[in-house]
């Protein structure tokens, strides 16, 4: 290339930088769909510079496609997420465990992100990232356990556990330490100023902003204080599972939790009954009322259809997870769906396709982004095929039979659970799926959470202010009341995802809230019924435009 042509001779002569001159470099040789796209002003500069983050062209023209069809069109951050799948960013808490001179010095390939810094660079070898990253867990479980003495260290390569890995382990709870003195002075202290605070707001009926902002600090103090007291003892932690997670600066830390051994199983005695039990069926059984409840009714709950179809395929996908993990329920569910059709001739509101035909997507285009999407999409993964490579129909059913209980079970799991449809709340059907979520116990306020993007932006900033004031009273809507519609929406995330500065007993009851239509709700009436001392939903707005 001539030099009055290459980059850095452009650069002078425009006066800018190379970096620059190289990222319209970049946006001219984008996919052809792409650059015409840009060009007749469909897409923004911006989405144009997120496509070009990388230089394939085939991967630019594959993901474009993906976002063409999507329900949220061209987002830059989803354009990145798509083209980094299989991949990592330099700033990805893996990517920044490994390091990256160890990264390159294993063989390592990086793409450099030239509309952004470092810690968006793309590392495009995922497999080697993992596995330098469990290494690097590896020996740091080793060397925490030999100093900490915990019966196992097992570790997680991401920033927080997963919820199937934990959920059926009993905690190992802590034992408070008395406070060393420096510790308990403070303690003191907060006590002593927590009660003038007290006597102060009493004499004047009301609080202040600067007493309940100091409230909230000395609260948060408090707890850290009593936090840190709280420590495991030499014979706990020799009985204790602890995990070792990745901070979001790449370093290996401690999970706050640690677990019992699980007590080893003899196979050979009688106690893991292959049925339920009698007083198991009896409540399983008892659950199946129709029409009455010995809840209360919750207040009435209008949304607009859209909403009702989001929020039912997220809750179906919540429910199809549980299903496909309890492969004994599975199979007890397929048994009946079997009978039950075969047996009711008239019109059956069953919401199943048990031909193992996944269910029709009730709304083109719309990715839940959900736990238990994630979960679902690991489960497939997970599917042993080796017997899908026979050519034969016989040879395939022989190698099939050949898998152990646990991966045949897996598949009968998966083929039950992708049959079920999405039903809108009140709707036909509707009751059974609640009814299945009760019989799997599922906690959904562990598993989903009401955000800005799956819920909070299809309310009106009234309806969201009212459920702040349901939540913490007129002074908490008073509070955030002139905040825009969006930062509202930010806000209510955070309130009811239990991370707001608030009491605890608000938190605690934001944080178990949910919308009527993501409950499993023992009632099988109409919209409009409740549980007694729910928190009212208020009614959000109607369908609001695509571009919304």
């Amino acid at each position: 290339m001539p030099y009055d042509k290459c980059p850095q001779a452009l650069a002078k002569r425009f006066g800018k930088t190379e970096r620059f001159v190289l990222g319209r470099l970049r946006l001219a040789n984008l996919a052809e769909p792409i650059f015409q796209a840009l060009r007749s002003g469909e897409i923004t500069l911006d989405v144009a510079k997120a496509y070009a983050a990388t230089g394939d062209a085939d991967r630019q023209a594959q993901v474009f496609e993906q976002m063409e069809a999507s329900y949220y069109g061209h987002t830059v951050n989803e354009i990145r997420r798509q083209l980094a799948t299989g991949s990592y960013k330099g700033g990805d808490p893996k990517a920044l465990l490994v390091g990256r001179d160890a990264y390159l010095a294993a063989g390592g390939r990086v793409e450099t992100d030239l509309f952004s810094d470092s810690a968006t660079e793309i590392w495009c070898d995922g497999e080697l990232v993992e596995r330098l990253a469990a290494e690097e867990m590896t020996a740091a479980a080793s060397a925490l356990r030999e100093r900490e003495g915990f019966a196992q260290v097992r570790t997680v390569t991401s920033s927080s556990i997963p919820y199937s890995e934990t959920f059926r382990m009993a905690r190992v709870e802590p034992v408070a330490t008395p406070f060393e003195p420096k510790a308990q002075a403070r303690h003191d202290e907060i006590v002593t100023r927590l009660e003038e605070i007290e006597t102060e707001a009493s004499e004047a009926g009301e609080y202040t902003n600067e007493q309940l902002g100091e409230l909230d600090a000395l609260n948060e103090e408090m707890e850290a204080l009593v936090g840190a007291s709280l420590q495991l003892t030499p014979d706990q932690r020799a009985g204790a599972i602890a995990y070792l997670l990745i901070d979001a600066e790449g370093k290996p830390h401690l999970h706050h939790e640690c677990f019992a051994v699980e007590p080893e199983i003899d196979e050979d005695s009688g106690d893991g009954d292959d049925g339920c039990g009698e007083d198991e069926a009896a409540d399983f059984d008892g659950a199946r009322t129709v029409g009455g409840s010995d809840e209360a009714a919750e207040p009435e709950e209008s949304y607009s259809m859209r909403l009702l179809d989001e929020l039912a395929t997220m809750k179906t996908e919540l429910l199809a997870v549980h299903v496909a993990n309890d492969p004994r329920f599975a199979l007890d569910l397929a048994t009946f769906i079997a009978a039950d059709r075969a047996t009711c001739r008239g019109w059956n509101a069953m919401p199943s396709e048990l031909r193992a035909d996944a269910a029709a997507a009730r709304i083109q285009g719309f990715v839940s982004e959900t736990v238990a999407a994630h979960k679902w999409a690991d489960l497939e993964d997970a599917l042993d095929r080796s017997w899908c490579e026979h050519t034969y129909m016989a040879e395939r059913f022989d190698a099939f039979c050949a898998l152990d209980d646990g991966l045949r079970g897996a598949w009968l799991g998966w083929a039950v659970a992708r049959s079920l449809h999405s039903v809108p709340y009140g709707q036909a059907g509707a009751d059974f799926l609640d009814h299945l979520g009760r019989a799997l116990e599922i906690d959904v306020s562990t598993w989903w959470r009401p955000t800005a993007r799956n819920f909070f932006d299809r309310l009106t900033k009234p309806k969201i202010l009212d459920l702040f004031e349901a939540i913490g009273g007129v002074e908490l809507r008073n509070r955030h009341a002139s905040a825009r519609k969006f930062d509202l929406a930010v806000s209510a995330e955070r309130l009811f995802a239990g991370e707001a500065v608030i009491e605890a007993e608000l938190k605690e009851r934001a944080a178990a809230w949910l919308p009527a239509p993501m409950k499993f709700s023992s009632a099988s009436a109409p919209p409009g019924e409740a549980a007694e001392g729910e928190i009212e939903s208020p009614e959000p707005e109607e369908d609001l435009p695509e571009a919304a």
